[in-house]
């Protein structure tokens, strides 16, 4: 059996304003639990026009009082970013507003220019340095298993899942160290994406909250009734990933039909390349394509990413696509 889930970064689109964006995350969590999905997940973005998810445990508690069943949880919070204290205070108190339904992954990456630095007051690179300690005194705040001179309440004793987030082989093998499950980004940073999955299997040490390596990996994946017309939903995330990598980030445009074949070679190999973690098309054609990448990885879980312009297009993404899913969900 594969779990799926989905991963929001609660777009802010053209035209649009925060709280239509954050109302559009509460439809997605609802569907995603309406069909199934094991877990609805927010990621941590901050100075983004375009993304509203940057007080994430905040986005959290109002995806959990619109939901009842599916987990909730960030991917991921930016450790450095905090410290450990902070977060076990915040997703102390998700776990005891919605108890046993909170996961908190945790990545590395600081993310951020001097101007937030600043405004964070972090010296954010220095920061990432002491991740592993940090991850291990979090984990202390919240199960007790080192005693520390400050208890964390609400936090000590929750039963929040702890998740390990990464795109590069410095996650896999913190992961496998601490024996925590482990999320690969291969929606955006697909490059070492075999090797680390391999080290991680390949290292894992069992803790107290895990016996054996879990894995998920993101995709983008975009369904439609029609390759065409999935491949124009899939325009708008297309325009903003060019967008941010040439240093203009903004908010979600719409959608544009036939966008690749605008592009230049360079931005065109760019998207070309992230394709590897995708599904785009119809439901046979997204089948097929998680198919091929479920082999290749051998995940027990993959958590769907992919913003689109118009949200109800979004649902039904996801609709098709757990559909289309069906005979993974219940192998």
């Amino acid at each position: 059996m594969t779990q799926f889930s989905v991963l929001d970064l609660v777009p802010v689109r053209e035209g649009g304003t925060v709280s239509e964006a954050l109302a559009a995350s509460v439809d997605l969590a609802r569907a995603a639990e309406r069909v199934g999905c094991t877990r609805f997940w927010v990621a941590e973005h901050h100075a983004m026009e375009g993304i509203a998810g940057g007080a994430t445990s905040v986005v959290l508690a109002h995806i959990g009082n619109a939901t009842s069943t599916i987990r909730i949880g960030s991917g991921g919070i930016m450790l450095p970013n905090h410290t450990p204290f902070q977060i076990a205070e915040q997703f102390g108190t998700l776990d005891a507003l919605f108890p046993g339904r909170v996961d908190l992954g945790l990545g590395r990456a600081p993310g951020a220019g001097p101007e937030l630095q600043r405004a964070l007051r972090k010296d954010l690179h220095q920061a990432s340095e002491y991740f592993p300690q940090d991850v291990v005194e979090l984990r202390a705040l919240l199960t007790g298993d080192i005693d520390l001179p400050v208890k964390a309440t609400p936090g000590l004793g929750a039963k929040v899942e702890l998740w390990m987030l990464g795109s590069s082989l410095f996650g896999a093998q913190l992961a496998a160290k601490l024996g925590m499950p482990y999320a690969f980004a291969a929606h955006f940073a697909p490059d070492h994406l075999d090797t680390a999955l391999e080290l991680y299997r390949r290292d894992f040490q069992p803790s107290n909250s895990l016996s054996k390596p879990h894995v998920m990996v993101a995709m983008n994946v975009f369904a439609a009734e029609t390759d065409e017309q999935a491949e124009t939903l899939a325009s708008s995330q297309q325009q903003a990933f060019v967008a941010l990598r040439t240093g203009k980030p903004g908010k979600l445009p719409p959608p544009i039909e036939n966008y690749l074949s605008t592009l230049p070679a360079p931005h065109r190999a760019m998207l070309d390349h992230l394709g590897q973690a995708a599904a785009v098309g119809a439901p046979d054609t997204v089948r097929n394509s998680i198919d091929a990448f479920l082999e290749r990885t051998k995940a027990d879980e993959i958590i769907l990413c992919g913003s689109t312009y118009d949200p109800e297009a979004r649902v039904r993404s996801l609709e098709l696509t757990m559909d289309a899913c069906s005979a993974h969900i219940a192998a």
